[in-house]
């Protein structure tokens, strides 16, 4: 079966650091029949010189404060002439020539309106985020059995499906979550390609881990997707602190990373105080029911 043309629309926003890595992967693949979308944030720090060099057939710049993720989404399935499109993140690098073949096979059954690759941390990542990566993409991942998941990272989607409605442009957070569970609404199939690796991972601050944290609960408001009980820990958010840590805690002796376990505990809290906030404020917007 000869290799259908589609697009890579790749997202970037001063990733040089990772950037030249990713665009080298790309050219290593071994599909090639391929374009290549690129939308910039208003990188500054060589970026724009290294996609230049790549010769995408689209490079779009926008300002930093214009960014919305739907609508960069959306701009991306415009600008592709193909019927199959593939979302990667200019951090995240594919790991050997057989990252992108999985995704496009899994596409080609119409019944498949989304795909993600799998994800494995970065060296550096800390303790705390690489036992999350290992929880959502681990070899015994427990994100199987969640109610959704799904990460647009390194993903894909089928035009015919898109175009009957787009990424939702209001939401700041989990827009690629509400699509994909619109997707699944519609009797659609998200799929995990195991086989398609990317290397990918942030180490954030308490700061950013609780606003990181309040968006997405926020978000799961204001896409319906809550639902009455999923935060009922809110009068005791101690409890799930304390089961986050033991969790960690196993972890860190697992890795021998103990001494990372205190940060973490920090991190936790903070995620943990987001969740909170956010929920309570998402609800009240969206529900017009307080939570107490």
């Amino acid at each position: 079966m000869s290799d259908m043309p589609i697009s890579i629309i790749l997202r970037s926003f001063n990733e040089a650091w990772a950037l030249r890595d990713t665009l080298a992967a790309l050219r290593e693949q071994d599909y090639t029949n391929w374009e290549l979308i690129v939308i910039d944030s208003g990188s500054s720090d060589g970026s724009v010189e290294l996609i230049r060099q790549a010769a995408p057939r689209h490079f779009i710049q926008i300002l930093p404060h214009e960014y919305q993720p739907g609508r960069v989404l959306n701009t991306g399935m415009r600008l592709a002439r193909t019927e199959v499109a593939i979302f990667l993140n200019a951090d995240a690098t594919p790991q050997g020539r057989q990252w992108l073949r999985p995704l496009v096979a899994s596409l080609r059954d119409p019944h498949t309106a989304a795909v993600f690759s799998r994800q494995i941390p970065r060296p550096e990542c800390q303790a705390v985020f690489a036992a999350d990566y290992e929880r959502a993409f681990g070899l015994r991942r427990e994100s199987a059995g969640w109610d959704h998941f799904f990460s647009m990272v390194s993903s894909g989607i089928r035009r015919d499906i898109w175009a009957r409605r787009g990424f939702v442009e209001s939401l700041q957070y989990s827009e690629d979550d509400e699509y994909t569970r619109w997707c699944r609404r519609q009797g659609h199939r998200v799929v995990y390609c195991a086989d398609s690796v990317v290397m990918h991972s942030h180490n954030y601050s308490p700061r950013q881990a609780y606003k990181r944290c309040f968006g997405e609960a926020w978000a799961l408001y204001a896409m319906g997707a809550a639902q009455a009980n999923d935060l009922l820990w809110l009068g005791t958010p101690a409890l799930g602190w304390l089961n986050d840590v033991r969790r960690d805690l196993g972890f860190c002796l697992q890795t021998r990373r103990l001494h990372e376990w205190p940060e973490g505990c920090r991190i936790r809290w903070a995620q943990r105080c987001g969740k909170l906030d956010g929920g309570k404020a998402g609800a009240a917007m969206h529900t017009g029911k307080a939570l107490v």
